[in-house]
């Protein structure tokens, strides 16, 4: 990499690197990773605004907290999850990152209590200059080539509060998921959880445990899947392949054949939604108890995949029903008292909780809150486009990782640590210190940039997050959206169009 200037800052300069990444969470460290093997040599460091490594995983501490795609596929490709257990708890996975961190040497490069508050690129030095504050309150000054931001998407101070009449004059506790309290008993207590999502399917099996009650409160129901918890036994085809292939190979083939398995599917839904739906409905129809009718509780108002599907590893949510611990209800809130949730249908029956918990979304936003200027002019996001879902138009050598929807996040993190590097390289081979996604003249011209959603799903939270992310204009300028072309691409695809070396 070409030798860094010194730019001005108000803050003391503490250190220059080739990249800097923002998060130490699944995505700052599979970034780590593929900049240390893709591109060595490289300099790097990650910084993280918490004092621990896992992001996402180790923020949200509710319990049952769980991946909600298989491990074989939401591991790392160069640490492979080892276990039967198809899916990981919160605190398995946080474990598993910061094993194979180690193992690497990529937690040396992390400085933990550093929350990034803004970057602003310089154009006659070409680099970031990034503004952090530690743990002591103290600011400090980085400065970079490449700015990554692994920030995932979830606002992390602000919840998605949902409109419920009268919550606040409730006399008994309330609490969001998102802030779940560290010490809170929840013994014997009558519960209400707001939300049919997949916080609220993960966490009622496990405090149904303990709870006197636990009452699920649905406004509308959500398609749900129960996938086996463990991993089955292997086919005689993939024993005898699971045999021959060398080790590496061998986890290659697993998780690239869980990825096509998961994208099959979605495309099944997306092409037969009618055969889907009535796969699914008699599917949940045979794990309910005879109380708990399919409809109007388990028969959503739409098609499969038009928003996020909850998993069950081995049916769990539905043991709890059966087990007379946990119930549904599917009804509006008409107004929440001191002491009950009044329902609004006409003879319905009040709850009375002890405790109400809301699951109801959570606020998403784009880089962590960071403040983005380019040459002390603020960017504003979302009045760019994307370029090929990691860069953002006119802003030089930034990149962020974004997930996919219907399938595991760290398979995008995989493809986005491909395109870096080849972008990197091909700047450097070119002699270039900046890489620019520049709009041509003939992307401007009428009709050819479409107006896309960032998030193609119907849930409120969605739908709200589109507000808050790079534009979608279709080709090049888009986000991603199918893992198997992403892939193929990351590795023998164009990454020159639509850039601009200086």
């Amino acid at each position: 990499m070409a030798e860094l200037q010194v730019p001005t800052a108000d803050a003391p300069l503490l250190s220059d690197f080739d990249v800097l990444t923002i998060g130490a969470g699944i995505s700052g460290i599979n970034t780590a990773y593929h900049l240390q093997t893709e591109f060595p040599g490289t300099s790097y460091a990650i910084l993280e605004a918490r004092d621990s490594i896992g992001g996402t995983w180790d923020f949200f501490r509710y319990p049952g907290l769980r991946s909600d795609s298989d491990m074989v596929t939401f591991g790392f490709p160069w640490s492979p999850w080892t276990s039967d257990q198809r899916t990981g708890t919160g605190s398995q996975i946080v474990a598993y990152i910061r094993k194979a961190a180690e193992a690497q040497g990529i937690d040396k490069n992390i400085r933990f209590n550093h929350k990034v508050l803004a970057a602003d690129w310089s154009t006659p030095t070409k680099a970031w200059t990034v503004t952090a504050v530690n743990g002591a309150g103290e600011t400090r000054t980085f400065r970079s080539r490449f700015l990554v931001l692994g920030t995932g998407y979830y606002d992390y101070e602000n919840a998605l509060e949902a409109d419920i009449p009268g919550l606040r004059t409730f006399g008994g506790q309330v609490i969001h998921t998102q802030f779940w309290p560290e010490d809170f008993d929840y013994t014997g207590k009558d519960i209400v959880v707001i939300g049919s999502g997949a916080t609220a399917v993960t966490l009622i099996p496990v405090i149904a445990e303990k709870a006197k009650s636990v009452t699920m409160l649905q406004r509308s129901p959500t398609y749900m899947v129960s996938p086996p918890a463990r991993m089955g036994p292997e086919s005689g085809l993939s024993r005898l392949l699971l045999r021959l292939l060398p080790t590496a190979m061998g986890h290659w083939y697993r998780r690239m054949r869980s990825a096509l398995f998961s994208s099959f599917l979605y495309a099944f839904c997306i092409a037969f939604p009618t055969r889907a739906r009535a796969s699914i409905l008699k599917a949940t129809a045979a794990q309910l108890p005879g109380d708990i009718p399919v409809d109007p509780h388990f028969n959503p108002q739409y098609m499969p995949w038009e928003q996020r599907m909850c998993v069950c590893p081995g049916g769990d949510f539905f043991a709890a029903l059966r087990s007379g611990r946990a119930r549904v209800v599917t009804d509006r809130i008409a107004e929440v008292t001191a002491t009950e949730i009044r329902l609004a249908s006409k003879g319905s029956q009040p709850l009375r909780p002890d405790v109400i918990v809301t699951a109801t979304g959570l606020r998403l936003k784009f880089a962590g809150g960071v403040a983005l200027s380019v040459d002390s002019e603020v960017v504003d996001p979302t009045t760019r486009y994307v370029w090929r879902g990691c860069m953002v138009e006119g802003v030089p050598n930034l990149a962020f990782v974004m997930g996919y929807i219907n399938t595991s996040w760290t398979l995008a993190t995989d493809v986005f640590g491909r395109v870096l590097t080849r972008v990197m390289r091909l700047t450097a081979s070119r002699g270039a210190t900046s890489v620019t996604p520049r709009l041509r003249d003939r992307d401007r011209k009428p009709g050819q940039l479409r107006d896309l959603p960032v998030f193609a799903l119907t849930s409120t939270f969605m739908k709200k997050a589109n507000e808050s992310f790079p534009r979608a204009g279709g080709g090049i300028w888009d986000h991603r959206r199918s893992y198997l072309t992403d892939e193929l691409h990351s590795r023998f695809g164009d990454v020159k169009s639509g850039l601009y070396f200086e």
